[in-house]
C-alpha cells in the first residue's frame, strides 16, 4: 500500500539510476538485459498511446523502478519499462530493491510480497499517478500454467531441473508478455488520468 508521505521525494528520485547507470552497475545477467533491450519492440500504436497520456495535463513525466539484476521478472521487463519510458518521453530512475527497502516497502504486492519489477508514475509535479507490479496478468495466468504443465508431466523433477525447464518455456513467451505489459500500463495509465 502506497503511504500518504512516501519516502520518494523528488530529492530521493533524482538520486534513481538512470538506465545506462543501471545496466553499469549490475552483476548477472546483463547480456540477457541487452537482448530483451534490442528485441524490444512497441507497435505505432502503444507509441502512440503513451506519447499521448504523457501530454495529457496530469500526465506520467517521471517513471520510478524497483528491481534486481537477479530477478528474472526485472530481467525481462525492466527493458520492456525502459522502452516505455523512451517512447512516452518520460524520466526514468531505478533502485535496487534490496538497498531501497524502505521504498520497497510502499509497493509490497498484496500487502506482503517485495514482488519486483515495481513500475511507479509520477507527474510532472511529482504527484504519484499510479504503480504496477512484477508481470502482467497473462504472464503471471502463464507462468502458472507451465508451471502446473512441468510438475503433471515430470511429477518427480529436481527443483534445478524444474527451474531449467520454466525458464525455457518462460522465455519463448517472453515476447507476447513484455507485449502484453506495454497494454496492460498503457490501460493502468488511460484509467488514473481519465
Amino acid at each position: 500500500m502506497v503511504r500518504e508521505a512516501s519516502v520518494v521525494t523528488a530529492e530521493r528520485y533524482a538520486q534513481g539510476m538512470t538506465y545506462d547507470d543501471y545496466m553499469s552497475s549490475i552483476n548477472v545477467n546483463k547480456a540477457r538485459f541487452e537482448e530483451y533491450y534490442a528485441n524490444v519492440q512497441l507497435d505505432s500504436d502503444q507509441s502512440s498511446s503513451l506519447r499521448e497520456l504523457a501530454s495529457s495535463e496530469g500526465g506520467p513525466a517521471r517513471m520510478m523502478v524497483i528491481g534486481e539484476d537477479w530477478c528474472g521478472d526485472v530481467v525481462r521487463e525492466l527493458p520492456v519499462l525502459a522502452r516505455v519510458a523512451e517512447a512516452a518521453g518520460i524520466e526514468l530512475r531505478i533502485f535496487p530493491r534490496d538497498e531501497n527497502h524502505d521504498i520497497m516497502n510502499e509497493y509490497l504486492k498484496e500487502g506482503l510480497y517485495m514482488s519486483i519489477p515495481v513500475a511507479v508514475f509520477y507527474d510532472q509535479g511529482h504527484e504519484y499517478i499510479c504503480h504496477w507490479i512484477e508481470r502482467s496478468a497473462t504472464a503471471g495466468r502463464e507462468q502458472g500454467e507451465i508451471e502446473s504443465t512441468i510438475r503433471s508431466e515430470q511429477p518427480d523433477i529436481s527443483d534445478q531441473d524444474f527451474g531449467r525447464q520454466r525458464r525455457a518455456r518462460t522465455a519463448a513467451r517472453a515476447g507476447d508478455w513484455q507485449k502484453a505489459t506495454v497494454d496492460e500500463l498503457v490501460g493502468l495509465l488511460q484509467e488514473h488520468l481519465h
